[in-house]
């Protein structure tokens, strides 16, 4: 989890560094998608019982938040 949630933030560091919005469109998917990543990887956890029901719902809570605001970006890209 915490692999996924690094490599998202990762992953628009990386795009706004290259300064294209091509690039920078690329890395937000690359970052929604390790964010996708980070929410299955919740689900697991709180599965198995390595994390309590009231910690998910908080992280997914933040997750979503976080999509919204790629989703954001990615709007506001010309294609």
């Amino acid at each position: 989890m915490r692999r996924s949630a690094v490599s998202v933030a990762s992953h628009i560091a990386d795009g706004h560094g290259k300064l294209t919005d091509p690039e920078l469109r690329k890395s937000l998917g690359s970052a929604r998608g390790a964010l996708f990543e980070f929410e299955t990887q919740n689900e697991l956890a709180t599965g198995l019982g390595f994390i309590d029901q009231d910690s998910s719902r908080q992280l997914l809570d933040l997750a979503t938040e976080t999509a919204k605001l790629i989703n954001g970006l990615l709007g506001k890209l010309e294609i």
